[in-house]
């Protein structure tokens, strides 16, 4: 399958719908996590706007460790319960920060961050990791947002 960067120009709706199938097109087929995951995180990176870190960390052992990405070099190891990664992860749930800063324990691997989101990753029921995107805009994610990327993580799940 070849892929062209994609403007997207219809409503949110259209657009998101458009992202959906495209990631089905990338994902189909492919037994392999790491490429699902890797081409998953590109295909966000040239979606999303105002964002500066897209990708995801796996839970190996207890511990968040990170996977595929597009941005600046990251943390690599992120322990259950600690900053919005970690938090999210423990508990199973999406979490949206409109400021970093007023996150107790966040983790800054990138000073520029100034809001997040962290999206449970599941398959087979069991958490396998998060997707964690930053943006250097305070309050940059909304609840369409979250709506949207949770749906993405489930689309994602069915290769997992």
């Amino acid at each position: 399958m070849s892929f062209t960067r994609q403007t997207y120009t219809g409503s949110r709706e259209e657009n998101e719908r458009l992202l959906l199938a495209q990631l089905r097109g990338l994902i189909e087929g492919e037994p392999n996590r790491i490429a699902n995951l890797a081409n998953a995180s590109a295909l966000l990176q040239t979606y999303l706007t105002d964002i500066n870190w897209v990708g995801f960390y796996l839970l190996e052992e207890g511990e968040l460790v990170l996977g595929p990405f597009q941005g600046l070099p990251a943390c690599v190891r992120i322990p259950l319960g600690r900053g919005v990664c970690g938090t999210s992860a423990a508990r199973r749930e999406t979490i949206v920060v409109e400021d970093v800063h007023q996150f107790p324990g966040h983790i800054a691997c990138d000073a520029a961050s100034q809001s997040e989101i962290v999206v449970p990753l599941f398959a087979g029921g069991s958490l396998i990791g998060v997707l964690d995107i930053d943006s250097p805009v305070k309050g940059r994610f909304t609840q369409e947002d979250r709506r949207f990327l949770e749906a993405f993580n489930r689309e994602l799940s069915a290769s997992l």
